[in-house]
């Protein structure tokens, strides 16, 4: 082994540079040039995303017109592999890479009018740095073939992320998430390591495929996949391991809401289909029993919570709760069929809850409120957000002919093939208690009149958060009925 490994990880390598460049640029950059720091960040995020794709595009053979040729199909089913087998990376992680990185390039320009508040801007600079170290972070756990790395990658992606929870530190509620973030993280990593010395004293190994060849189903090792799985728990945000995701997306600025509730529960949600299903798979029958048990709980408290919410951000963030629960139901299936679903309803995800976000934080740095009753009349005076705000949530409900729509489909479908009939009536069953509390939002905006005489007045925001509310809205409205994106996915994940 040399130093020649590196270059196997070709998308770390591309998100280090750009992550140099920026640092490079923020550090010695003249005063008046910083105040381009989004935009320099945005455009390193976006050449990051485009060098990601066509990496993806040559690696998986799917490029090429009439399907797979021989040798790209060969190459794509081997994947790339570093440091013995401690990196590994697969087509569908490398698809999942890039669907995080479309995510944080959204989030990079829709936190721009953030960046722009005066007591912000100097910082900017240090939110970008941190935005792209946890989004490192996060590449390695995906790729991860071994514990070692998969733990560093996840505590590289967990310590930034604090310091952008607590990133307003003017701000007490800023201040107090970050405290309850990094003591609930740390607190969730020392059980999974806790249940990752179980797993070593009982196979002797930290690899993943030398755990699996060693396992045997004794209590000594189900007890520590439970306590291993329970970090990623967290990050996901699945009850009982829910109760700091509201106050932390409340006290957090806005951008870095958005980022927890979509690309950090994504790559948790995908890293936990990876440990499960890779180091675990002879462990089915148990860890499903416990992820069944997690989803109905998360589903039901999350939509019963959700309900009493008079903060939107809270409102969001128990939504996420209930929407993790119907993204797990792609792991507890299984079967390709299942992770096809679980991706595709991620990238759907992403699109809806960005776009519901974004509208938050304009309404918050316009009007200056984050409470419900603030979108009361909002049609009135911003029509264009209401409709945008409106579509974003008929999607997370799973109104057709909107994306989220079809991404439910597909969960489901995948559900009913693994024969667990019962889970699947009450997930049905709670799209309709969904339905009630997103409906409860458009009704504020179109029918009902504003809570004051103020309100919220007519603004026109920035140009970077409505080009993310556009493709936002307009991906909402297409993801759905362009079948070739759900093909492209299932297509990947049979790779391998």
């Amino acid at each position: 082994m040399d130093f020649s490994q590196f270059l196997a990880l070709h998308e770390e390598i591309s998100l280090v540079a750009a992550l140099v460049l920026l640092l490079v640029y923020d550090l010695f950059a003249p005063e008046k040039a910083r105040r381009h720091i989004p935009l320099v960040a945005c455009l390193l995020m976006g050449a990051h995303t485009l060098v990601c794709a066509l990496d993806f595009a040559a690696e998986s053979g799917l490029c090429g017109v009439g399907g797979l040729g021989g040798q790209a199909a060969g190459a794509a089913q081997a994947g790339r592999s570093a440091f013995a087998g401690m990196y590994s990376v697969s087509p569908a992680g490398l698809l999942f890479k890039n669907i995080l990185n479309i995510g944080v390039l959204l989030i990079c320009m829709q936190a721009y009018p953030f960046l722009r508040r005066k007591d912000q801007a100097i910082k900017a600079g240090e939110f970008y740095f941190l935005l792209f170290a946890t989004l490192f972070g996060m590449n390695l756990m995906l790729s991860a073939g071994h514990f070692l790395l998969f733990f560093v990658g996840m505590e590289t992606a967990s310590i930034p992320l604090a310091a952008l929870v607590a990133f307003d530190k003017y701000e007490r509620r800023s201040a107090e998430a970050g405290a309850k973030f990094i003591l609930s993280t740390a607190f969730a990593s020392g059980l999974s390591f806790f249940g990752l010395s179980l797993i070593y004293g009982g196979t002797g190994s930290l690899y993943f495929d030398d755990i699996h060849n060693f396992l045997t189903p004794t209590p000594l090792l189900l007890g520590g996949m439970v306590l291993l799985c329970s970090g990623l728990f967290f990050k996901i945000s699945l009850v009982p391991y829910h109760l700091w995701a509201a106050d932390v997306y409340e006290g957090a600025p806005t951008p870095v809401s958005t980022y927890l509730s979509v690309i950090s529960k994504g790559a948790g949600v995908f890293g936990l289909c990876l440990v499960l299903t890779r180091v675990f798979p002879l462990f089915i029958q148990a860890w499903q029993t416990v992820l069944y048990i997690l989803i109905l709980l998360s589903i039901t408290v999350g939509n019963l919570f959700a309900l009493r919410q008079k903060n939107m951000k809270r409102f969001l963030a128990f939504s996420s709760i209930s929407q993790a629960g119907y993204i797990v139901l792609g792991i507890f299936s299984a079967s390709p069929a299942g992770l096809s679903a679980l991706m595709y309803y991620i990238f759907v995800y992403i699109l809806s809850n960005v776009a519901a976000f974004g509208v938050v934080q304009l309404v918050e740095q316009h009007g200056g409120r984050t409470d419900m009753t603030a979108y009361n009349g909002l049609y009135k005076t911003n029509p264009k957000l209401s409709v945008a705000l409106m579509f974003a949530l008929f999607s997370l409900a799973g109104i057709p002919p909107f994306a989220g729509f079809f991404s439910k489909f597909f969960i489901f479908a995948a559900t009913a093939e693994s024969g667990a009939y019962a889970l699947l009536l009450v997930a049905l069953l709670n799209t309709v208690i969904s339905l009630y509390y997103y409906l409860l939002v458009v009704k504020a905006m179109f029918i009902l009149p504003p809570a004051d005489p103020a309100g919220v007045p007519a603004f026109k925001s920035e140009t970077a958060p409505r080009i993310v509310l556009t493709v936002c809205t307009a991906g909402i409205l297409l993801a759905g009925l362009v079948s070739g994106i759900y093909a492209l996915i299932h297509q990947t994940v049979m790779l391998g």
